[in-house]
């Protein structure tokens, strides 16, 4: 029988309401959450720093990537490393910034608006760009948009406005052109912010265009006809994922987990349940394109 997943209890807004009548078998029931709440809290109390990855995935997948991970570095430091998973992106955000987790990996947009509290070391390394990313604007191939000009004006279908894919690469580019992106364009967020409808609706018409990360354009194929839509450009080269740690973590700790990324070889099995192939050291610095992107303050600009 596999042991259960450390997942961050819910706020206790969540475990109350049950009002008046409650039958005995939703006491029960109670009961059990309540006897799980304190297994998970005392669970995570018992690990000296934790581990987590922002929720993309079914909880039991994000722990499947992040287990072998915290195993390596608690061998490779002595330091007991606990994996544990958040139950979505806003809990996964407040855990960051309240200290809950003392290690994570996430996307560059997640890691920018926390890098007060928490320092990057390493980022992620896979597939054909290594250590970077870009987005892509995509049309349908018989539109008549064959620029960036003429986008001006036009309805564009976004992932959403914190996709470093799916809007910060593109929203980069086109300010470089001249735009503004909060008047020049009539932007709409995706359904259920996935890349895959922001290709439905360029297929469907319901936009003039659409902002993709480029990866997802391999997969256009799966949800529409081959050759109905076309990339009209690639846009502004992003950091990939970034694993960072606490802020306030004691630096003879912090050198030996740096230590231990740095020894982290390709094809191990930490590398290859986060499937990726490497992870490689970064400064805090590198993340400043997308800290221009979301409107903050880059790092060679911040006061002394």
């Amino acid at each position: 029988m596999s042991s259960p997943v450390p997942v961050f209890p819910s706020s206790p807004q969540a475990r109350t309401g049950l009002g008046y009548g409650v039958v005995s078998w939703c006491r029960g029931v109670c009961a059990f959450i309540s006897l799980l709440y304190i297994f998970t809290c005392s669970h995570a109390a018992a690990a000296e720093y934790r581990l987590s990855m922002l929720p993309l995935f079914a909880t039991e997948e994000i722990y499947r990537r992040i287990k072998p991970l915290a195993e390596y570095l608690s061998k490779e430091t002595g330091i007991r490393i606990e994996p544990v998973v958040t139950a979505d992106f806003s809990q996964y955000s407040q855990q960051l910034a309240s200290g809950g987790i003392h290690i994570g990996y996430q996307n560059p947009y997640v890691y920018v608006t926390h890098s007060t509290v928490h320092e990057v070391i390493a980022k992620a390394s896979s597939g054909e760009y290594g250590n970077r990313f870009r987005g892509i604007i995509i049309t349908r191939a018989d539109s008549s948009i064959r620029s960036i000009q003429q986008l001006r004006g036009k309805k564009i279908a976004v992932v959403d406005r914190t996709s470093v894919g799916g809007y910060l690469s593109q929203a980069i580019t086109l300010q470089q052109s001249g735009f503004d992106m909060s008047k020049d364009f009539i932007i709409e967020d995706a359904v259920e912010n996935k890349h895959e409808n922001v290709i439905f609706s360029v297929f469907a018409g319901d936009v003039d265009a659409g902002f993709i990360r480029e990866s997802a354009f391999a997969k256009v194929s799966d949800f529409v006809p081959p050759g109905t839509i076309r990339t009209l450009t690639a846009t502004a080269w992003m950091p990939n994922w970034a694993l960072s740690i606490s802020r306030s973590m004691p630096d003879g700790d912090r050198k030996k987990i740096i230590s231990a990324i740095e020894r982290l070889q390709a094809g191990s099995p930490a590398l290859k349940a986060m499937q990726i192939n490497t992870l490689e050291l970064c400064a805090d610095g590198e993340f400043d394109v997308v800290r221009e992107a979301v409107g903050l303050t880059p790092t060679k600009h911040r006061a002394k």
